[in-house]
């Protein structure tokens, strides 16, 4: 059974300002939780059905915490989420630097205010499925360690870095006119399909109704967008949904130069 002081550090947890207070985030359901223990993530509270303790152990040998037992009624107690789940987690948030060196000579991604935490873990998750694992955000951008947002990652948290810089700080690390290449997302930019791309860069992704910011325009390199279908009456498209499109299309590119 949960204590008083631990149920109310998991409900404080919806808020961004103990979050950073504290450096705790809180996970929700098996697949995150289990992936996030396997990942060697630190436990500082663990919570489950005895069914899930009972089943996991060979999890729970290293953890430094003993897991505290929960009926279903305490589980829903407890649990943000509408539908609450076999096992929650509260954990601690990992400390990094971002590796200039790496960084250069890859692949990653830049987002200036995402607002939706939602579409922020989506694009966390999708930036480890192509093996992207740098995601520099604004400081306007929703918290990676929101519950909406880590439950989008599906575990993909620990194993993609998230960085908060200011954006200029981190694009005049990419001097024109690269390689590292500054690629940005615009509706009248070139045609993703037709531009030159190359694998060690960086891709600007701007704010979901504003796109990129005036301010950002002299660091990017290239300007590139993705075609519509003619005729069709959308004038944009998911964020989210776009990083997928762009992400894929460099490593398709890279593929095809690796593989002839």
């Amino acid at each position: 059974m949960l204590s008083k002081n631990k149920q109310k550090l998991i409900r404080s947890l919806q808020q961004k300002k103990y979050r950073d207070r504290y450096s705790l985030f809180l996970a929700e359901g098996r697949k995150i939780v289990e992936e996030l223990l396997q990942e060697g993530a630190e436990a500082c509270i663990l919570a489950g059905t005895e069914k899930w303790i009972r089943e996991h152990s060979h999890l729970l040998s290293d953890i430094k915490v003993t897991p505290d037992l929960l009926g279903e009624k305490e589980m829903k107690s407890v649990s943000l989420m509408s539908t609450p789940q076999e096992v929650l987690a509260v954990f601690r948030k990992p400390d990094y630097s971002p590796a200039w060196e790496t960084v250069e000579q890859s692949l990653s991604l830049a987002l200036e205010n995402i607002q939706d935490p939602g579409n922020l873990g989506t694009i966390i998750r999708l930036a480890e499925w192509f093996g992207i694992y740098d995601i520099f955000c604004t400081p306007g951008t929703a918290d990676a360690y929101n519950p909406k947002a880590v439950q989008a990652t599906m575990g993909s948290l620990f194993r993609v870095r998230v960085h908060y810089l200011p954006m200029e700080e981190v694009l005049e690390r990419f001097p024109p006119p690269g390689p590292p290449h500054v690629y940005g997302t615009f509706p009248d930019g070139d045609c993703l399909y037709d531009t030159p791309l190359n694998y060690r860069g960086i891709i600007v992704m701007g704010n979901e109704g504003a796109g990129i910011s005036p301010a950002l325009l002299p660091r990017i390199h290239r300007k590139i967008s993705i075609p519509s279908h003619p005729g069709s009456g959308l004038d944009s498209l998911n964020v989210a949904v776009s990083a997928a499109v762009v992400c894929a299309e460099f490593r398709r590119r890279q593929r095809k130069v690796n593989h002839g």
